[in-house]
């Protein structure tokens, strides 16, 4: 049984909400695994009928949880992108995908890592936004090149793919190890590796 902190109301407008927020928390620590319905409904102190009269199952709340966390993950990564140098462009992409992972932990695993469940209708929306993510990171990828007048043909599809794995790779070692992830020095690093 997963430990429950304070409940939260749910009624009104703000039921879904709630209900997506209370199990943001337990994804994000325990996975989609780990959670049950019974838990959410628990930690909001509702019947599990409750629960089910705004979602269908674990499964769409699952979806909801991931679509908040992308979207959030979208903002940090736009901002990065504000800067006016390529470098530091992506410099502080690197920093906020990192961190970002580094705070959900479980959520950026599904996310990123595609360590889904044995759902294929959430094995597609993560790959989805996968795709999506993919697509936020290789306009920068594309500037870096473009600014250090890289000669060879190189895909940057490709690249954007191998330094979101690298990032991935690097937080899952980071979790596993339980490390703290220093953001700043990480995409010092990387940069260097990768150009």
């Amino acid at each position: 049984m997963i430990r429950t902190s304070s409940s939260i109301k749910v009624n009104g407008q703000q039921s879904k909400k709630n209900i997506i927020e209370a199990a943001r928390e337990f994804f994000s620590e325990y996975g989609y695994l780990g959670v049950s319905m019974s838990d959410i409904a628990t930690r909001l102190n509702i019947t599990k009928a409750a629960l089910y009269y705004h979602f269908a199952g674990k499964a769409e709340i699952f979806k909801n949880v991931l679509d908040e966390a992308f979207a959030e993950l979208s903002q940090a990564l736009n901002r990065a992108r504000d800067e006016k140098t390529p470098e530091k462009k992506l410099e502080n992409l690197i920093k906020a995908y990192l961190k970002f992972g580094a705070k959900e932990k479980n959520l950026t695993k599904a996310l990123v890592l595609k360590l889904a469940p044995h759902d294929a209708k959430i094995t597609g929306h993560i790959a989805m936004l996968r795709g999506q993510l993919i697509n936020l990171i290789e306009p920068v990828i594309e500037e870096v090149l473009a600014s250090k007048k890289i000669v060879k043909q190189i895909d940057s599809r490709t690249y954007a793919s191998l330094l979101t794995g690298l990032m991935d790779g690097l937080l899952l070692e980071y979790s596993f190890f339980k490390r703290k992830v220093n953001p700043e020095e990480i995409s010092e690093t990387i940069i260097s590796a990768l150009f």
